[in-house]
Parts: structure tokens; sequence; C-alpha cells
């Protein structure tokens, strides 16, 4: 094939034109988008117990009934796991708020003897979950053989992820045969889904029964701790877990409870009296600002 001098002008004006398309399209190419980075969750970042400042949530028990929009019911018997002895009921006997603004929480011995103890365990799952930020619980609570007061958090999802896979935050437990130990546990599952904790006791001079204590714990990205009356005597975090998986950054829900009986301190004993309450001034939630 043969070319003319007017075919390879044209030809040469055809490159130069697609040359010049060729340039325009690489220089209108768009630019890959990169998607917006993720927002750090609020109050991530773990800081001084005075820091938290911003209340976002509370109950200060003083509308004069239990506010139900916050607080819900564990209901009946069975042992709850650990063979205690109560029937769980939300009769007013055993949960009433006082008209000077405080939830009571009361363990009871029905002199019919059936059940043979009631109680009652309040809880705000399905009502409102709690991730980073303070809970400060102000309460009194009793003391005496087989009695177990307890304020806690369980993992929200433990429909979904049975327990203890969702994780437990005890803030507060105390084995009423020991009246000055606080005890603080933190329950989780390693990688084959057995149940591993991490427990602290916090001996005291006085019986915490005593008078009211504020129990706070502190959450942060892999990091919580636990003050009473705003002294710090524990830290737990996500290297305390080693390789298991970490159910701490998740939301979680709170629960206030007395038991009777069973595997924590034994059978209550002659020494034993009913009677007993747990009295709960207020729960709040603060973030800081």
């Amino acid at each position: 094939m043969s070319f003319s001098a007017s075919s390879w002008a044209r030809a040469g004006l055809g490159l130069s034109l697609a040359l010049s398309t060729l340039a325009a399209c690489t220089s209108d190419q768009p630019k890959p988008v990169l998607p917006p980075a993720a927002p750090p969750a609020v109050n991530s970042e773990s800081r001084d117990y005075a820091a938290y400042t911003k209340l976002v949530w509370s109950d200060e028990f003083d509308t004069g009934s239990l506010d139900l929009t916050k607080w819900g019911f564990d209901l009946g018997a069975g042992g709850w796991g650990n063979n205690e002895l109560q029937t769980y009921t939300n009769a007013p006997e055993n949960v009433t708020t006082t008209a000077s603004g405080t939830l009571v929480i009361k363990a009871i011995r029905p002199a019919s003897n059936s059940p043979a103890y009631t109680s009652a365990r309040l809880l705000t799952k399905g009502k409102q979950t709690f991730v980073f930020g303070r809970i400060d619980v102000r309460a009194k609570i009793p003391k005496g053989k087989g009695i177990w007061p307890a304020i806690w958090m369980l993992g929200a999802d433990i429909d979904q992820n049975n327990w203890p896979k969702c994780g437990e935050i005890d803030i507060m437990e105390l084995r009423g045969s020991k009246p000055k130990e606080l005890i603080s546990t933190m329950h989780f599952a390693n990688s084959a889904g057995t149940r591993e904790f991490r427990t602290t006791t916090k001996v005291q001079a006085t019986d915490l029964s005593d008078d009211f204590h504020v129990y706070s714990v502190v959450r942060g990205q892999d990091q919580i701790r636990m003050f009473l009356d705003g002294q710090q005597y524990l830290t737990f975090s996500k290297s305390d877990v080693g390789s298991a998986p970490y159910p701490f950054n998740n939301p979680f829900f709170m629960i206030l409870n007395i038991a009777v009986g069973g595997d924590f301190d034994g059978n209550p004993d002659a020494s034993t009296t009913f009677p007993q309450q747990m009295e709960v001034d207020y729960v709040r939630h603060y973030q800081y600002q």
C-alpha cells in the first residue's frame, strides 16, 4: 500500500487530533474518591475521672414511682445460674421508690416460706445502653451471710452472643458475710468460648453497708477503670484478655439487684436477718465535653 503526500498530511493531522484528544481525556480523568474517615467513637479516649462533667443520662428516682421507660425487671426463680434461692418479683414489697428520691430493692423472707426468699432485679436492657464515659451509682448496700448485692453490666448483644461472649462488668459485688470487701470482676470468653475473668478485692476499714458510697466505672477504648468514692482501685485493658475477643468496647446495659444464697457467699444462716435492702440514690452517665 502506498501513501501520497496529501495522505501523509491527512494522516499527520489525524494523529495530532488523536493525541490532543487523548491528552484531554487523560487530564480530565476523575481522581479516585476516598471514603471519609470514620469519626472517633464518642468519648473513646480515656481521661481523668474529673473530666467527665457532661451528664447524658440519669435516674434520680425522684418522680414518685419507678420510671419504666428506663428500667425493666428480670422475674422468677430457677437459681439464675448460681444456685441462688430468691424469686425475683416486681412487687412493691421488693422494689419501690421513696418520697425523698431513693430506689429501694428489698430482699425478704415471706412468712409463708413459699417462696423461701423474694427480691428484685432491675435492668436497662432494651431501654438504655452505655458505651464510653463514666457511670456513677450512689448506693448503700446490705450485708449478712448469703446476701449478695450487685451493681453490674452485661453486653447488650447477649441475645446474639451468649454469656460470657457478650462480656460482664461487675462494678460492685459484696459477699454479705464479708462486708468490708468490695469485689469488682470482668468476665469474658476466651477464643474457645470458655469463661475467663479478672477480679480484684478492695478491703475497706469499715463495712460498706454502713453508709452510701459512689461506685464508678470509666470506660474508654480498650480500657476500663473502677473507682470507689472517686478513688481508682482497678485498671483493666485489652491486653488483659490476651488473644481472646475484647467485648468491652460494645454497648452494655445496667443491672441492680440483691441475690440471696448461692455459690458466691453460700446460703443465709441463723445470723442473717431479713429484710435486707439496697438503697440507690442515683445512677448517672457522664461524658467529657
